[in-house]
């Protein structure tokens, strides 16, 4: 695999713009167009690269296609004082999921708080960057989505669950990152095959199933066959969680009815669910905090097994890396950048920017 110091670098900031002005050539508002592009360009900081720039070509196909609209606004549903619905009316996923989180983080600040489901979405990306929106705030979060089907249930062999991220997050002390936990239930997630497929590289042969069953190293295969869940039943288990809280309870697709970011046929039809919760309900802010400290570092500070030198938090690799790729920019290998670029002349907008 190249080493990143080999790969075309792109700032972030170049990154983000090349992506809002590609979003509205496209018919996507300043608005929302923004709030897609901090989120993949957010992935792409924390080495997340499955879930960042390189997602556009498949969402501006999607809306070529007619199966995105990327005009439409997601319109918000009061059900109770801790309770609302978004409802995404078939745009971008990112909008989508931003006013639910906005949504619930208000609800909580006066209530204690707030629950949001999200119907009739697509795909929002890496779920951190929600997480993160709720970090900023002072909140705890949750936040679950449905997606098409990869995944077998257990005992099964065919694709009927997807690949559904478990995120959740908590700021911080004065001498603690944030906890952030953003996973999928499989052994990995599906857009590492994607983007093993982009770059020509082989993958993990624990990841994914081909066709016929057998465990295989090219992504085209696995993308054919099933991806593997972690631990067995209880991946399995976690992925039918998520269909239950974004699909089942939304009145979104759920049971393998979810359309993917890939799938040009029809409307993705994502569901979602969104919590935040104010972290000094129980205690006051400055406990809590100095609780988190506690917790940070008997983690970090724990003994060692052999061969491990050093124990990181959840979420602290990637924010080790969002530090450093800020400093000296976000790596894509040519392929990427031409694919990027192919988009760009499409619609008539300047080609991505290298940094110097």
């Amino acid at each position: 695999m190249a080493q990143e110091d080999t790969k075309i670098t792109v700032r972030h900031t170049a990154a983000e713009a090349f992506v809002v002005a590609l979003l509205e050539a496209s018919g996507v508002s300043r608005k929302n167009a923004e709030i897609v592009a901090r989120g993949l360009v957010q992935a792409d900081l924390r080495g997340v690269e499955s879930h960042g720039v390189n997602r556009i070509p498949s969402y501006l196909a999607r809306v070529r296609n007619g199966v995105l609209d990327p005009k439409t606004e997601p319109t918000l549903t009061q059900v109770t004082p801790v309770v609302a619905q978004v409802d995404g009316n078939n745009g971008f996923g990112f909008p989508a999921a931003h006013l639910a989180m906005e949504t619930a983080v208000s609800m909580a600040q006066t209530f204690g708080i707030g629950m949001v489901s999200v119907k009739h979405s697509n795909h929002f990306g890496m779920s951190a960057w929600l997480v993160r929106q709720a970090v900023d705030a002072g909140m705890m979060s949750l936040v679950f989505t449905n997606s098409s089907p990869a995944l077998p249930v257990w005992g099964g062999k065919s694709q009927l669950m997807g690949v559904s991220p478990i995120a959740c997050g908590a700021p911080g002390g004065e001498n603690s990152i944030p906890f952030i936990l953003d996973m999928a239930p499989s052994v990995a997630a599906r857009g590492k095959i994607y983007k093993a497929l982009r770059r020509g590289e082989k993958i993990p042969p624990d990841w994914a199933l081909d066709e016929e069953g057998k465990p295989t190293d090219d992504p085209e295969k696995a993308l054919k066959g099933v991806m593997l869940p972690m631990g067995g039943p209880k991946g399995s288990a976690l992925a039918i969680m998520m269909d239950v809280f974004s699909g089942v309870l939304s009145g979104s697709a759920f049971a393998g009815g979810v359309t993917g970011p890939y799938n040009m046929a029809k409307p993705g039809d994502v569901g979602h669910f969104i919590v935040a919760i104010k972290p000094d309900l129980f205690m006051s802010l400055d406990d809590f905090r100095q609780r988190m400290d506690v917790l940070y570092q008997r983690v970090v500070e724990s003994d060692k097994m052999e061969g491990v030198e050093r124990i990181y938090f959840p979420g602290e690799l990637e924010q080790l890396t969002e530090e450093r790729r800020l400093q000296d920019g976000i790596p894509f290998v040519q392929g990427e950048i031409d694919a990027l670029n192919v988009e760009a002349e499409r619609l008539g907008v300047p080609g991505i920017q290298q940094a110097p």
